[in-house]
């Protein structure tokens, strides 16, 4: 078997390669350097120079932002075949967010000259690029709208639904969230506090919603949480 074919299948699933053949996402994937990032280090900091494109292939990564008061908000957290640095495709621009490994991780890596003559070798990659870029841009109206419109609790729920979609592993108590999660990391998320997140999650841990423990949280209800996120009246049920 290739040696290059188990990293393939995952870097093929990132959103920049779709509509590539295998034999062309090959060619991308061997224009690649691999790179190693352990936990606690950066792929890259606020306001660098956007040098380098990264495809990851093993552990996971968290993406953060320094508000203008100064405060750090974690934009999102993202796994095995998500692309990150994507802003490189475009002329002389800083990263506009951080990328930390929260774990041990692995991934291929492009500087700007190779994207963009990958770019110009396969034109469905510029257009790739372009969707992606425009999907974090509506990405982040979007995190700015629920900050306006929504509630606190809201906020919390999607935020745990959205995590559980990404990195749910199924347990015999619920859906777990497999990756390291603190109650700060949380408040990060939702643009609020480390006492209101402490105080939704005991109040859900007391309705047998979820579980909280060593950094873990597990949707033990997933339906009441989707209630609480949409704002839909609760279900009554006969007893």
């Amino acid at each position: 078997m290739n040696p290059l074919d188990p990293t393939l299948s995952i870097v093929s699933r990132c959103s920049f390669l779709k509509g590539l053949t295998p034999d062309e996402c090959q060619v991308v994937v061997e224009q690649a350097r691999p790179c190693h990032i352990r936990q606690g280090e950066f792929f890259f900091h606020q306001g660098e120079p956007a040098t380098t494109f990264y495809i990851l292939v093993e552990g996971q990564a968290k993406l953060t932002q320094i508000n203008p008061e100064g405060h750090q908000v974690i934009v999102n957290y993202i796994g095995p075949g998500d692309g990150l640095g994507i802003i490189v495709v475009l002329s002389n621009m800083d990263y506009p967010i951080a990328a930390e490994a929260v774990e041990e991780c692995h991934a291929l890596a492009w500087d700007k000259l190779t994207t963009r003559q990958l770019m110009q070798r396969y034109p469905q990659l510029a257009i790739n690029g372009m969707e992606l870029i425009a999907q974090h841009f509506a990405s982040l109206q979007e995190r700015y709208h629920q900050l306006v419109t929504q509630r606190v609790e809201q906020r919390i729920a999607r935020t745990l639904l959205h995590l559980v979609r990404q990195f749910g592993q199924k347990t015999p108590e619920g859906v777990r969230i497999n990756m390291p999660l603190t109650r700060q990391d949380l408040a990060e998320m939702t643009g609020t506090n480390l006492y209101n997140v402490s105080r939704f999650l005991s109040k859900w841990e007391q309705d047998g919603i979820v579980k909280s423990s060593r950094k873990r949280i597990t949707l033990c209800k997933p339906h009441d949480l989707v209630v609480i996120a949409e704002d839909l009246e609760p279900v009554i049920r006969n007893r």
